[in-house]
């Protein structure tokens, strides 16, 4: 790969990275929303799960618009790992600034409501997890924002680096002979 075509990859994976984590951000604000109305959050789940999809066919396009049809395992790799990796700085910085300015408190406060509706309280003695259930939500309440999205981009270019060898594969394609 030369250094152009290396610039190149890395501009269209820019563009991707931007779209993806704009999935990603909606998806999370489905999800908060849905602590509160849980259809809202199947449409976030539904949006997360589909990235991969979304991936694959940004790597798709770029290999027939910049490509011209070809490209190879490798590039196509290197292309999904960065497509994630930029999707995942916006969106820790997204979560950050969420749980920096927006939270509040408010998705703690909603698990610990729930945790503490009667069923759930229940289920929550039966099994002898009242102590691990509230030291979690101490831990929770301590965590800093910063964590949070620190947490989240670690996690998220870790699952890039794994999606995208299934993401390289179904989109390489070598010149014909």
């Amino acid at each position: 790969m030369t250094a152009e075509e290396y610039i190149q990859l890395k501009a269209f994976a820019r563009i991707d990275g931007a779209l993806l984590s704009v999935m990603w951000i909606a998806s999370f604000a489905l999800y908060v929303i849905g602590m509160t109305k849980p259809m809202m959050m199947i449409g976030g789940i539904i949006i997360a799960v589909s990235s991969p999809v979304f991936t694959a066919s940004r790597v798709r396009k770029f290999r027939d618009i910049a490509r011209y049809g070809i490209i190879s395992f490798g590039r196509a790799y290197i292309y999904s790992i960065l497509t994630f990796f930029y999707a995942s700085l916006l969106f820790a910085i997204a979560q950050f600034v969420y749980f920096q300015f927006i939270d509040g408190g408010y998705i703690i406060s909603q698990i610990t409501e729930m945790m503490s509706q009667e069923p759930n309280r229940q289920v929550i003695q039966a099994y002898g997890m009242t102590d691990t259930i509230n030291e979690s939500l101490s831990i929770m309440t301590k965590t800093r924002p910063i964590d949070y999205a620190v947490n989240y981009l670690t996690l998220n270019i870790m699952l890039g680096m794994v999606l995208g060898l299934p993401i390289a594969a179904l989109t390489k394609k070598d010149e014909k002979r």
